[in-house]
């Protein structure tokens, strides 16, 4: 067995308590095969001689040293746009409707396969770097998406995003072809870490024939469906007036709404939804700080939980955060949670870390999100020696209130050593940062001549 040794370090185990533990990992499966003090011959906690440092372990292929630190799952970014990265502070400032129309969607209509493969690349580099794994992309030139994903070593759940408003019938047609197209033949790329969705943009940004359409043949072809839904009131407004009914409803009757299914932000969701949506079992997807950057409201997280709909969170674009840190996003989570609901132990520490981790894996059905034998390898390795992080009462306080994405030391995905010491090993990060700043720099100078 080809094996990775996570030695020296605290361990966040599922139950949510921390021990001093090993981690143990087939590099050849990608999975975890024993956590504990002495995990060599993979034996479980308690097996081994607690106190022996890193270097006296039993031998492994190769060892992360977590002396000092904290290993926790590797964290799910649940939805984003990805090659947004290239618009970071282009555009701010502004609600939602008018900066898609006004600001973004022109800046879209200029992208190139190029630019999407530069800002993905970005985007890559910058969640590695910040412990996160895996994540769900909605947006254009997939396959240059997958690309990257595969190079840089990450899972995730691809899908093309379909807008159908403003298109005659042939063209809404192809979009929503092409989304199905991506679906089937990406899927079980990179070495199966990549799997994939039928996303349409919104249930408002596609018209119901195409919505109909474009969902029965992901259903005959067992692929789930990711979409944005009662992110604003302009997103809910107009199917109440429409069709007298609300937006999960509608997802409802179209036959949008099922198990494998999950759907970002759920914003202005009523007690009926939220209950449709538990009953279905649909995930929400939690993007605090968009959702905070564009005026668009506090999502009802905590009585999202009480229902039992499973949450995870996202960053949304880098346009509209404007970064990938999922350890922000947790912090935002838990403080608009509070606000949100009036109630200060409303949506706690422990809550928003599950939500960042093995509710996320969940919500997208992909592996990790738990340190525990058999689970995928999937870690991110935080460094507690630092001002902000002094002392430790709780680590898991720590996660959701003071952690930052540059404490973290090593990262993990499918048994890989992504990052060690901070350093990026499947990527070249000068290279990836100077192409995205060309690239960017060029989408802008082609919006303007376009204006």
């Amino acid at each position: 067995m080809n094996t990775l040794r996570v030695a020296g370090g605290q361990v966040l185990r599922p139950d949510g308590h921390v021990t001093e533990s090993d981690v143990l990992v087939d590099r050849d499966a990608g999975t975890i095969v024993a956590v504990g003090d002495d995990t060599a011959a993979g034996r479980t906690e308690g097996d081994g001689e607690a106190g022996t440092s890193a270097d006296e372990r039993p031998d492994a292929d190769e060892v992360l040293d977590a002396d000092g630190s904290l290993v926790i799952p590797g964290l799910v970014n649940a939805h984003t746009h990805v090659a947004m990265t290239l618009l970071r502070g282009y555009a701010d400032d502004k609600p939602l409707d008018p900066w898609l129309r006004e600001d973004i969607w022109p800046a879209e209509a200029e992208l190139t396969p190029d630019d999407v493969e530069a800002g993905a690349e970005l985007g890559a580099l910058e969640m590695i770097r910040s412990g996160t794994t895996a994540f769900a992309d909605m947006y254009f030139a997939m396959d240059r998406v997958a690309d990257v994903v595969d190079r840089a070593g990450l899972r995730a759940r691809l899908g093309h995003g379909v807008v159908t408003v403003g298109k005659d019938d042939a063209d809404a047609r192809a979009d929503i072809e092409e989304s199905l197209a991506i679906a089937t033949e990406l899927d079980g790329a990179a070495d199966g870490r990549i799997r994939t969705a039928f996303m349409p943009h919104s249930l408002t940004t596609v018209g119901e024939e195409f919505l109909r359409e474009g969902v029965a043949a992901a259903r005959e072809s067992g692929v789930p469906i990711h979409l944005h839904a009662n992110e604003t009131t302009d997103e809910v407004d107009p199917i109440v007036d429409e069709r007298g009914e609300r937006p999960i409803a509608y997802a409802a009757a179209i036959d949008a709404l099922g198990p494998d299914d999950f759907f970002a932000h759920g914003v202005h969701l009523d007690a009926s939804e939220i209950d449709r949506l538990a009953d279905a079992g649909t995930a929400i997807v939690h993007c605090p700080a968009s959702n905070m950057k564009l005026a668009s409201g506090m999502a009802p997280v905590q009585r999202l939980r009480e229902a039992g709909v499973t949450v995870a969170l996202g960053t949304d674009g880098a346009a509209s955060n404007n970064d990938l840190d999922v350890f922000d996003e947790m912090r935002d989570a838990a403080m608009l949670g509070k606000l949100a609901a009036d109630d200060a132990a409303a949506v706690p520490a422990e809550a928003v870390v599950e939500m960042a981790t093995a509710g996320g894996s969940e919500a997208l059905g992909l592996p990790g999100g738990r340190i525990e034998p058999g689970a995928a390898a999937d870690l991110a390795v935080v460094d507690l020696d630092a001002p902000h992080l002094t002392p430790v009462h709780d680590p898991v306080s720590h996660l959701a209130y003071a952690t930052r994405g540059s404490d973290v030391r090593h990262t993990v995905c499918d048994g890989t050593v992504l990052m060690r010491d901070r350093e990026v090993l499947t990527l070249d990060a000068d290279a990836v940062q100077e192409r995205a700043a060309a690239a960017a720099s060029d989408l802008v100078d082609r919006v303007g001549d376009a204006a």
